[in-house]
């Protein structure tokens, strides 16, 4: 059966790849055989990434400017890759934000960019990389979400996040269901609180227990890393992963088990 999980000669594409976890899922896919090009609107953090991923593993990776929520970015966006690469066989939208505010005081604004960034912008990613897959008849789309699609937080500040991760959620099974024909995948992975380098800041920042207090609510006792959402994310860009679609994938150490 040859290696299942190898990406050798595929091409793929990370929106939002230029730092936290989507970094870590580019390093990861480059590091499993796929040509690999990162997407972001800041060319400075698309540089670093560049440089840190080649320092890690001492693989090149390419870069492109997007903006995710222009329409007309993405489809340059597709135009340009294409272009370079030949042809996209791997999405992964890792691009997203989050504004925390009680509801009874969320400044509309914020909420409607948080659904333009966190689902329309990926919707418009879906689309016209779909449409490019379709005509390739072959695609792996992964989107990431969040355990927070799934379940509440118990403290207020998270109806815009779980609202855009419950909607991305749905939005990745109807896009399964539609592009499923085409011999496309569309999957997401639901990540738990990850230490990323700027969790890290805020964790440090909340005290020499925050992590410990943050493990506890765990049924694994510790904290996620960004390298927790590679493995999945490797599998859902494979062949291991041919019949798999429409499904959420959740790297939380068994939080959504007792949540």
């Amino acid at each position: 059966m040859g290696n299942m999980f190898s990406l050798q000669g595929k091409n793929a594409v990370i929106v939002g790849g230029a730092g936290g976890l989507g970094q870590a899922i580019a390093q990861g896919i480059a590091e499993s055989g796929a040509k690999v090009a990162i997407a972001s609107r800041s060319e400075v953090s698309l540089q670093r990434a560049v440089q840190e991923i080649k320092a890690a593993c001492g693989i090149e990776v390419k870069y492109y400017i997007v903006d995710a929520s222009v329409e007309s970015s993405v489809e340059a966006l597709v135009i340009d890759s294409v272009r370079d690469f030949g042809r996209v066989d791997i999405l992964v939208n890792a691009q997203g934000f989050n504004k925390k505010f009680k509801a009874e005081e969320f400044p509309m604004d914020i909420f409607e960019q948080m659904f333009d960034v966190n689902v329309v912008g990926v919707m418009m990613c879906c689309k016209h990389f779909g449409k490019h897959m379709i005509k390739n008849g072959y695609g792996k789309i992964v989107n990431l979400s969040s355990v927070r699609g799934k379940i509440a937080t118990r403290g207020a500040g998270n109806a815009g996040y779980c609202g855009t991760k419950g909607a991305l959620d749905m939005v990745t099974r109807q896009l399964a269901s539609e592009f499923g024909q085409y011999n496309i995948t569309v999957n997401a992975i639901g990540p738990t609180v990850t230490e990323t380098p700027m969790m890290t800041d805020i964790l440090n920042s909340r005290g020499p227990n925050a992590r410990k207090d943050m493990a506890e609510n765990l049924p694994m006792k510790r904290m996620a890393l960004p390298s927790d959402c590679v493995g999945p994310a490797v599998f859902l860009c494979s062949d291991a992963s041919g019949f798999v679609t429409g499904n959420i994938i959740y790297p939380d150490g068994g939080l959504t088990a007792i949540g």
